[in-house]
């Protein structure tokens, strides 16, 4: 028989200890019950009673304030927490400073512009927000029967923004935005309707069903800079009343998860399908048309404008700033990528020279080196990222792992690089490592700042990771353009 280790013996030691004091303390309150019964058939009833009364209170409120304390707390979807909303001045201040780093404020100064135009014109701008197909455009064309718009069944034929004007019911002067629908193929259409849709003053946003989870994440976009949204269920017209009733329950939990926004149903007209039984007896298949029902969206639209009519231009001016804040970090990025690219290659270049000049490098001077060390320094700086002596040494030592990995595939592909250069595949061993340093230079560099820019921080295993995935791909891209190179500081050594 196995004898027991102290743990377990322990264990059970503290386990019979525990069932003992549990014994004792069920043993005292058996005794303690039994006495106050005792004590309570001998006073008179009225204690007895009062005491009851007493301790079913206490439990009352002893249960209530345990579920109180556990129940979860319900957050409204309007009161979630949003971003808050870019001033103007602190817009200003951005613009400034990106111009003084020579950033190209091109596209945010023409924003800008627009924003000055829109407010000088005073006019109120609806943008027509929703999935290809969804009815976009036939909704304008009810409202505006006159306008000349192409409505196609296979959807899609909104390629650009087109504007039209329409008077509400009250006599308001509003530009009714149509644009492509979220989902056509191709990025720019929806980044284009995405944007106008900030710059508008009220959105609305129609749809045929309920709303993908793609469609909902877009909406709340919108909805966390308190831009108005009216929902517009169109097409309510080849659903049965079961169907609609359900779907509008479904809309109805989505605009409250929205907070400002609220719920209609429209039918923007149309033609459907009838048969015509003529006089002989024959029947005919003709398209019949149907009227829109649209009232309850210019009532929406209407109210909506109205209740907010003191706040529509701070709004609008809000999500604008906020637009052109993104396109101003854009621009940062941007060109913080082609300084790195420049910075990348400039390294690369004096690796390739210092292998030239040494001749008979040794496969870690990449490593080691005060080149590679500096490199990792200005783009860290360049992206703004503080970095720690360790982490440079640990991202080096790691690279450095890889290179040994892949020391013969690199000098095997600078050898057939300079084979496509008549007379030059039979030079020294240290053409082929200079041309294999900027290989690694051009990779390392590539990869750092990558990874700077996404994460905003030196991670040195990600580096690395990034560095052997990119390896392959950078020395067949590059190998001509570093032989090139080699071989020309080769001859002006020479």
């Amino acid at each position: 028989m196995s004898s027991l280790s102290p743990v377990r013996l322990l264990t059970l030691l503290v386990v019979a200890v525990l069932l003992l004091l549990l014994l004792m303390v069920g043993v005292l309150l058996t005794d303690t019950l039994l006495n106050i019964r005792e004590n309570l058939e001998q006073a008179p009833s009225w204690v007895f009673y009062l005491v009851l009364s007493a301790f079913g209170l206490f439990s009352l409120l002893s249960g209530w304030l345990i579920m109180r304390l556990l129940r979860p707390k319900k957050i409204s979807a309007a009161k979630l927490p949003v971003s808050h909303p870019v001033d103007e001045q602190s817009l200003h201040e951005k613009l400034q400073h990106s111009k003084s780093t020579g950033i190209d404020t091109t596209e945010a100064e023409a924003e800008l512009e627009k924003l000055r135009q829109r407010r000088q014109a005073g006019t109120i701008h609806i943008a027509l927000f929703g999935e290809i197909s969804s009815g976009k455009s036939s909704l304008i064309k009810s409202l505006l029967p006159e306008s000349d718009i192409e409505i196609s069944v296979t959807g899609g034929t909104t390629q650009k923004l087109t504007e039209f004007c329409w008077t509400s019911p009250a006599g308001d002067q509003l530009i009714l935005t149509d644009m492509p629908g979220l989902n056509e193929i191709g990025g720019e259409k929806k980044i284009l309707s995405q944007q106008e849709a900030l710059r508008s003053h009220l959105v609305i946003y129609v749809c045929d069903g309920d709303l993908t989870h793609s469609q909902l994440e877009e909406l709340k976009k919108l909805s966390e800079l308190r831009k108005p949204i009216i929902l517009v269920l169109n097409k309510t017209d080849r659903l049965s009343p079961q169907e609609l009733e359900l779907l509008k329950n479904q809309l109805e939990n989505r605009a409250r998860e929205l907070g400002n926004s609220e719920l209609v149903s429209i039918t923007s007209g149309g033609e459907q399908q009838a048969i015509r039984i003529n006089a002989d007896g024959s029947e005919e298949a003709f398209l019949r048309p149907f009227p829109a029902q649209l009232d309850d969206l210019k009532l929406a639209i209407q109210r909506t404008i109205d209740n907010n009519s003191k706040t529509l231009e701070q709004l609008r001016d809000s999500a604008v700033f906020t637009l052109i804040f993104s396109q101003l970090d854009a621009a940062q990025s941007l060109q913080r990528d082609q300084q790195a690219l420049e910075l990348t290659r400039s390294y690369s270049k004096k690796a390739v020279v210092a292998a030239i000049a040494a001749i008979t490098p040794g496969t870690d001077i990449l490593i080691q080196g005060y080149l590679a060390t500096q490199m990792v320094k200005e783009l860290s700086e360049l992206y703004q990222v503080p970095v720690r002596k360790m982490d440079v040494d640990l991202l080096l030592k790691l690279v450095q792992q890889h290179v040994r990995t892949h020391i013969t595939l690199l000098l095997a592909v600078a050898g057939n690089a300079l084979k496509a250069f008549p007379g030059a595949g039979t030079l020294a061993g240290g053409v082929l490592h200079a041309i294999a340093y900027g290989f690694l230079f051009e990779t390392l560099g590539k990869s750092l700042a990558k990874s700077l820019q996404s994460r905003g921080e030196l991670h040195p295993l990600q580096v690395a990771g990034q560095f052997e995935d990119n390896l392959g791909e950078n020395i067949k891209a590059s190998a001509g353009f570093y032989t090139r190179m080699a071989l020309k500081e080769f001859s002006n050594k020479s």
